[in-house]
């Protein structure tokens, strides 16, 4: 057996500033060609930002990088994809070509060199060679499918494929696992160690800590922009680990709610949509906690895009506080007094180019017009520090762009700008994905405090521990149809599971 080269990259006295915010102060970090090394941190700790200099999306940053003790300059993406270091980001959609083939997406730089070149560009020979990439990560999809009919797994999987077939010895996975099923995570993890047999380094960014001990062998911890630690995570303990990140112990556990209520606000019956709901039957009570259960690709997304009037051949009756009502369009939902915390924030939940205020203010403007339509700026800016303040959003101030906020402040603007409407029924899909233990904490509190104002919170998630220790009632949803009604005090995770999975 021929043995690997070591091959070290370091980061050493990273720090970088922004208007207002020391974002990395002399952080140190090492990662080792054919391991997996994971960076955790709360949001705003600065695992982000640490990759996006290494990936050389920022390149005002003082320190040195070296990779087998040679000094770069990566000033741009394109010089670190020269030095073999690729990104991977959490939002895929945003770098896949959706009207490209898979071979074209694979081999999208390569083309685009050709094009360039004014070469003729060989179609027969990049089909081959994406064909060859595919088969060594062992992914099955065929390179002439367009894009935009692949799955977000199989999306991820040609991005990994773009980023091997350009000589890649660094990997930075961004929150991967998060959009994927059990079975899709762990096809991920197949590809992930059959990289790491090939001696390229992985580095791993996660918020769903089981994970790291599956697939890392190394964690660094950030907070607040510094290093914390560094450890083989065969020495670390998953407690340990959220003690760093939080610089306190943490206890996950739910304070339970006596909640009574058997007032009525709202009910389903047979509702359908065009793909994938079927005769779907609930109700929910003033003030409760209503969890929907279920694996990925069950129908949950579809359910709370449904009652918010954002799907299309929606049929059934939905009865709000006894009469009957008709929600064609979110608009309907709003006016309706129901709001909407979608699954795919940055792409449904904000407007990610504007600032807070403009997102705090955009779901009521009637609320924030003065006479003649002006936008009253001085009663935008209260309310948005208002909400800053109460759901502890890490800004500099209310005019800050929200793309420039971490995931889990992203979501808190998501929440925060129907807090001030008067919305009575508050649907959250998948409200923690991508967010971390710290943001978690923050998030149920906030919940909890909803449902005790006497707000309907309807919380649909695949965490089935957040499920157990959140809701009030929990329906399990499998393949777009409700198969069990359980009370929470009286389930289990397995119990869940096994409804989830399409027990019967």
């Amino acid at each position: 057996m021929v043995a690997k080269e070591k091959i070290l990259l370091q980061m050493k006295d990273i720090s970088i500033e922004f208007p207002g915010v020391k974002a990395l102060k002399v952080v140190n970090f090492t990662a080792e060609a054919g391991k997996a090394h994971a960076v955790v941190g709360a949001n705003g700790a600065g695992k982000s930002t640490l990759m996006k200099i290494l990936s050389g999306a920022y390149n005002h940053y003082t320190g040195q990088i070296f990779m087998k003790e040679e000094l770069m300059h990566i000033t741009s993406p394109k010089a670190a994809k020269e030095k073999g270091i690729q990104v991977v980001y959490q939002e895929v959609d945003t770098t896949i070509v959706p009207y490209l083939s898979v071979a074209e997406n694979i081999l999208l730089d390569e083309i685009a060199n050709g094009m360039e070149k004014k070469f003729f560009i060989n179609w027969k020979s990049i089909y081959k060679k994406a064909e060859e990439v595919l088969k060594v990560l062992n992914i099955n999809i065929p390179v002439k499918k367009l894009a935009e009919e692949l799955t977000l797994a199989e999306k991820q999987m040609v991005l990994i494929a773009r980023a091997i077939s350009n000589q890649c010895k660094f990997l930075i996975l961004d929150e991967p696992t998060a959009p994927l099923s059990n079975n899709e995570t762990e096809e991920l993890f197949k590809v992930v160690k059959d990289l790491k047999s090939k001696n390229v380094g992985i580095i791993f960014i996660s918020h769903r800590l089981p994970e790291l001990f599956e697939i890392c062998d190394e964690v660094t911890v950030l907070r607040d922009g510094e290093f914390v630690i560094s450890k083989e995570i065969k020495d670390i303990t998953q407690n340990k680990i959220v003690e760093y990140m939080l610089g306190k112990s943490f206890n996950q556990s739910f304070e339970k709610r006596n909640f009574v209520s058997k007032e009525n606000i709202l009910k389903i019956e047979n509702l359908r949509d065009k793909h994938k709901l079927k005769d779907i039957n609930f109700h929910a009570n003033k003030g409760e906690i209503l969890g929907i259960a279920g694996l990925v690709g069950a129908g949950k997304t579809e359910l709370c895009n449904a009652i918010f009037g954002a799907s299309e051949q929606v049929t059934g009756d939905v009865f709000l506080r006894g009469k009957n009502i008709k929600i064609k369009s979110p608009s309907d939902a709003v006016k309706n007094k129901i709001a909407l915390i979608p699954e795919e924030r940055r792409k449904e939940g904000i407007l990610t180019e504007e600032s807070i205020a403009v997102n705090i203010s955009s779901t009521d403007l009637n609320k924030f017009s003065k006479t003649l339509g002006f936008l009253n700026l001085k009663k935008e800016k209260e309310i948005s520090l208002e909400i800053i303040r109460k759901l502890q959003i890490k800004a500099t101030n209310v005019n800050q762009k929200v793309a420039l906020l971490s995931g889990g402040n992203q979501q808190k603007v998501v929440v925060g700008k129907w807090l001030h409407t008067d919305a009575e029924i508050l649907i959250f899909d998948e409200p923690t994905k991508g967010v971390d233990v710290g943001a978690k904490e923050d998030i149920f509190k906030l919940i909890r405090d909803l449902a005790d104002q006497g707000r309907t919170v309807i919380y649909a998630s695949c965490e089935m521990s957040e499920l157990l220790g959140i809701t009030d009632r929990i329906y399990t949803i499998y393949d777009g149809k409700i198969v069990k009604e359980l009370k929470t005090d009286e389930t289990n995770e397995e119990e869940l599971l096994f409804y989830s999975t399409g027990g019967h």
